[in-house]
């Protein structure tokens, strides 16, 4: 593999466990390329770089996915939201924040995702 996916797969060991990186690599079982361009791309390149630290990352990824209402994403990147150091109390201000943007509905949706970790989090 090349420089980026090795990098790509070191920052994925930082924001996630041995789960969470599995779930993006059986990525490649459908499409092997996709799998390469993301853990590549999307981690090796962009969540590498140095101006913002992951947890400030993960604050504009969590936005973004609630705007979108992409909640399928979202159970991945609040888990490594938790793991980089961002507090539970910060993710409800985050889902808060989104409702007067992104409208309740959305809000709704990544509160009962956020509760769902909680409660079931080691973190």
């Amino acid at each position: 593999m090349n420089k980026d996916y090795e990098n790509g797969i070191d920052v994925l060991k930082q924001m996630t466990d041995a789960n969470g990186v599995e779930i993006i690599k059986s990525l490649g079982k459908i499409f092997p390329d996709f799998e390469e361009k993301m853990i590549s791309f999307g981690f090796g390149q962009i969540y590498a770089r140095p101006n913002l630290d992951l947890k400030t990352r993960e604050v504009v990824t969590i936005t973004a996915l609630i705007t979108q209402g992409a909640f399928e994403q979202l159970d991945f990147h609040i888990k490594a939201a938790l793991k980089s150091g961002i507090k539970s109390e910060e993710i409800l201000e985050i889902i808060l924040q989104c409702s007067a943007y992104a409208g309740f509905p959305k809000a709704c949706s990544a509160l009962v995702i956020a509760g769902e970790i909680f409660k079931n989090s080691k973190i």
